[in-house]
């Protein structure tokens, strides 16, 4: 069983990031549990270090660690992330609870609406030294039409296209964990090793210029 952790960004009752997520928990593929966080708005202020915690802090941090994958849909507030979710991170990030740990985001807007809050959550996620699942970031542009009495995207079209979603998720997940790795991978901060394939050869024994030399 594989569990995914549905984090919205939005404290807002009827928001669409909320709803979709909500959707997309309640259409999950078999062998996967999709959770959607619901403290968001209880969590207090970030406070760095604090050994002693606040339970709701506990509780999130519980949440991500029994999680496989993080799934993140947030709308964009001043061209950044709304700061409800940059408090929710911080304390992911000082917890260490992000490293290590595979996400996806989920944007329910058209392109350019959130490149903003997207670029920030990226950041932090990778600052956090969570590994971002960039095949499993995609984009189902939504309406407020399409959401019904019961919080839920009421077209089974986008059903479809939700859980679809979420078991892309998981098959990154599946893919990035089997992916072969050399012994020193884990003690490297260079891994993987990045080599230009247009960079040009010379015959042995060749005259080499100065910046292939490394003298700038």
């Amino acid at each position: 069983m594989t569990r995914v952790l549905l984090i919205s960004g939005s404290t807002r009752d009827g928001s669409l990031h909320t709803a979709a997520l909500r959707t997309a928990a309640s259409h999950a593929a078999e062998g996967i549990t999709a959770d959607l966080y619901a403290g968001l708005a209880a969590l207090p202020a970030f406070l760095p270090g604090d050994p002693n915690p606040p339970s709701a802090v506990t509780a999130l941090r519980r949440q991500v660690t029994q999680a496989d994958a993080l799934l993140v849909s947030t709308p964009e507030y001043a061209g950044s992330l709304p700061g409800s979710l940059k408090n929710l991170l911080d304390w992911l990030v000082d917890g260490g609870e992000l490293r290590g740990k595979a996400a996806a985001w989920l944007s329910v807007v058209g392109p350019g609406v959130d490149d903003g809050a997207r670029t920030s959550l990226e950041s932090v996620l990778e600052h956090g030294g969570a590994k971002l699942l960039r095949p499993a970031c995609v984009r189902i542009p939504l309406d407020m039409a399409t959401i019904g009495a019961d919080g839920l995207v009421a077209d089974p079209r986008l059903h479809v296209a939700l859980q679809d979603m979420v078991a892309a998720l998981v098959r990154s997940l599946m893919a990035h964990q089997d992916r072969p790795q050399p012994s020193w991978q884990a003690h490297s901060s260079v891994y993987p090793v990045v080599q230009r394939q247009d960079a040009p050869s010379f015959p042995r024994g060749a005259q080499l210029p100065p910046w292939a030399r490394g003298v700038s």
